[in-house]
């Protein structure tokens, strides 16, 4: 059974729903409904935009197009990141770039060489949704990761200086923020897996199983994007942790306060 395509009429009606939730911020008085039309018409150019493009990314099949794309992929995410936490963007943008790309290459490698055994290891119809899985998570839990890590040192900077007045090096002292942040960040990751199947059927099993796949291979599709995810998360958190620790903090170890913007 192929899948069902909804076409564009479909989709028009698909936008009475939007009645619904902003009647709902109208009786509330919820100051969001400008931000969520504004957010609405982003979501649909930018989505249609990007499928006409992967449409002919994925007719094209480059592997150098692919590989250009994974990168702006990887740079907007890096710039998010950022932007949300609030760091400095000079001190903090190449190492995070660097981890993401640690970060997804390495799962992504994993996925399409040895589960999906494809000989073209760079087929734009597999790598580009499948990267996109694994870095929009990996996105999520960086946000966290980082934020909790150097808000954590700055908001008890007293407790960190105590641990470098005692004679802890900069590991050391860190090392109890660095535990903490990373559970942080993985912690989602790790009750979605808890979870999956029972409390809802994600996006990678759902979009085979609408694809007309039987539901077993579907579950197999979603047990290894899961165990990419959680390995390409925690790789991604764990490394730009370490790879900004030589750029947050001064050589005696005590935390720059000018990476906060």
């Amino acid at each position: 059974m192929a899948a069902i395509e909804i076409g564009f009429s479909g989709l028009a009606a698909c936008y009475i729903l939007l009645i619904l939730p902003l009647a709902a911020m109208l009786w509330l008085r919820i100051p969001l409904i400008g931000q969520t039309l504004i957010a609405v018409i982003r979501m649909t150019v930018q989505l249609l935009l990007v499928g006409f493009y992967l449409q002919f990314l994925f007719d094209l099949d480059d592997a150098r197009l692919t590989t250009l794309w994974l990168v702006v992929m990887i740079s907007v995410a890096d710039l998010s990141i950022l932007r949300t936490t609030g760091l400095c963007l000079r001190c903090f943008a190449v190492p995070l770039f660097l981890a993401l790309v640690v970060g997804t290459a390495l799962p992504l490698f994993f996925f399409m060489a040895l589960l999906l055994r494809q000989p073209n290891w760079m087929a734009a119809q597999y790598v580009v949704p499948i990267a996109g899985m694994i870095l929009g998570n990996c996105l999520r839990a960086d946000i966290v990761g980082i934020r909790t890590f150097y808000t954590s040192i700055r908001t008890s900077n007293r407790d960190y200086l105590r641990r470098l007045a005692c004679g802890a090096g900069r590991a050391e002292a860190v090392r109890p923020y660095l535990r903490d942040a990373c559970a942080a960040a993985l912690a989602p990751t790790v009750a979605s897996m808890a979870t999956v199947g029972l409390v809802s059927l994600p996006g990678m099993m759902t979009g085979v199983i609408l694809g007309g796949a039987n539901p077993m291979v579907a579950i197999q599709y979603q047990i290894a994007i899961m165990i990419a995810i959680f390995c390409g998360t925690a790789v991604t958190v764990v490394a730009v942790l370490l790879l900004t620790l030589r750029s947050a903090f001064t050589p005696s170890g005590i935390l720059d306060l000018t990476i906060f913007r």
